[in-house]
């Protein structure tokens, strides 16, 4: 007799910490050439508010100029040498996670205008069958009232998109960003 097979609820993991982090990047600059530096820092819950441990988030971000470390962009004028434009945060025991990296700079959208500086984040954990997707924003940019996808989402729920300034240490700027996976006060997530 045959022993059966794992359903796919039992392979779904966790396994982050275990067989993703260790290639970890939570220094998306490290030889702070690409643009003014930022840390970013904040909390991962759930729908009861409860901080979520066991977690991944992928960052994807253009440098200070608006470049991304890419093929299809103006790459060759990045520094490769410094920037990486991408990075891989676990949260900790207390679902907190914590990057350095860079504001980054206007992007075009495919409507022709400029979006407002923003991070791209994959959000995995625990319960999710597949990521969810959002945006970071930086509190006090005058660009987000023109910004086409901050316009595209609900006035009143806006607020979830953005980075709120927790002061400057040493000459770099610290904004705070916290997810909430469902339940009041819900990060926006966007369908792609």
């Amino acid at each position: 007799m045959t022993t059966p097979g794992q359903t796919p609820s039992q392979t779904i993991g966790p396994f982050f910490h275990d067989a993703l982090m260790r290639d970890g990047v939570d220094d998306l600059d490290p030889e702070r050439r690409a643009g003014d530096p930022v840390v970013l820092s904040g909390t991962l819950t759930d729908g009861s508010g409860a901080p979520i441990d066991d977690a991944m988030l992928e960052v994807w971000q253009p440098d200070g100029a608006g470049r991304f470390l890419h093929p299809l962009d103006r790459w060759d004028a990045v520094d490769a040498q410094s920037f990486v434009g991408f990075g891989r945060v676990a949260t900790d025991r207390s679902g907190g996670f914590r990057l350095r990296t860079v504001m980054p700079g206007r992007i075009p959208h495919p409507s022709g205008e400029d979006q407002a500086p923003h991070l791209n984040v994959h959000v995995f954990a625990r319960g999710l069958l597949y990521r969810v997707m959002t945006r970071i924003y930086f509190e006090g940019d005058a660009s987000h009232a023109t910004d086409p996808v901050l316009r595209a989402c609900d006035p009143a729920r806006r607020h979830t998109l953005v980075a709120v300034h927790s002061g400057t240490e040493e000459g770099v700027a610290h904004y705070r960003f916290d997810i909430r996976l469902q339940g009041d006060d819900e990060t926006v997530f966007f369908a792609l």
